[in-house]
């Protein structure tokens, strides 16, 4: 069973509720596939056990014994990556590789390089696979398939049963590639009005792939109207809708000690709500 957690939107609390539901759940991996900006280990301070590298997609080299400067790879690139004196650009070349394929002289190579790394670790809640990576890299759809797979592979070794990933924000190629195949996804809110907007797409996205999906609203208490417009569109769309989450300080100085929110003060009224969602999660059919 995979449940992965999502927003569309950065800063409503994603990361600190997986990492609570990492505190309450038995048997299970953890899988971060936020690589664009992982920040799970932050809060698990996981010990790494393995590392490796990711390779990804070239940028173009021109190889100056080889090139006749025909200049046809100039008029291909529609990201004007190659100057006048047939030099790639490495900012503006996007990889697509055109030029290596028409050039007449074969005096473009494409060769992969290292755009990241990823990771398994142990932490205190059990085993994790997250992952890095470079500044302004591109591939990390496909960065986001290799941790996932890493983590399957681990809880097949391990024997567990459940996978809680924590997915990126957005609808973009990341976050399909985190939700594919996925037993549930919950979808992490706050009550703003781009909140409701980018919850809507993300709610779009898991029905397009099948997968069932359930809202939570967290900071609901910050404004009420908004909480209920977003509970509104879930019920016209029928995704199902957890209990809300109050604005709670102790979210923020958990994080600062590097702590989830059950080991910083157990008896908080934001664990009572976090508890809730995860029974309710795992007595939903999909979990069984």
């Amino acid at each position: 069973m995979i449940v992965t957690v999502a927003s569309g939107k950065g800063g409503t609390g994603k990361t600190s509720i997986l990492a609570a539901f990492a505190a309450l759940a038995t048997g299970k991996a953890l899988c971060d596939a936020d690589v664009d900006a992982a920040d799970l280990h932050l809060l698990m301070n996981p010990l790494v056990k393995h590392r490796s590298d990711f390779l990804g997609g070239g940028i173009a080299v021109i190889d100056k014994n080889k090139c006749t400067e025909c200049g046809l790879c100039r008029d291909l690139c529609r990201f004007d990556a190659i100057s006048e004196d047939f030099n790639v650009d490495r900012f503006a070349c996007e990889g697509c590789g055109v030029c290596v394929d028409l050039c007449p002289e074969q005096a473009v190579d494409f060769p992969t390089r290292t755009c990241g790394e990823w990771f398994i670790s142990e932490t205190r809640f059990g085993p994790m696979v997250h992952a890095r990576l470079g500044i302004a890299e591109e591939n990390s759809g496909k960065l986001v398939a290799l941790v996932r797979q890493e983590a399957k592979k681990l809880v097949a070794t391990n024997g567990f049963e459940l996978i809680i990933t924590d997915g990126p924000p957005g609808i973009g190629c990341p976050v399909i590639a985190s939700i594919g195949g996925a037993t549930m996804v919950i979808i992490v809110t706050e009550p703003t009005v781009s909140g409701l907007h980018d919850m809507g797409r993300v709610a779009q996205l898991a029905a397009h792939f099948k997968i069932p999906a359930m809202v939570c609203v967290n900071k609901f208490d910050l404004n009420q109207d908004q909480t209920c417009a977003i509970e509104r569109k879930c019920e016209e769309n029928n995704v199902r809708v957890l209990p809300r989450i109050p604005f709670d300080p102790v979210f923020t100085r958990s994080m600062v000690q590097g702590k989830t929110i059950f080991e910083y003060d157990e008896t908080a009224q934001c664990c009572a709500a976090v508890r809730k969602i995860w029974n309710i999660i795992l007595k939903q059919p999909e979990m069984t």
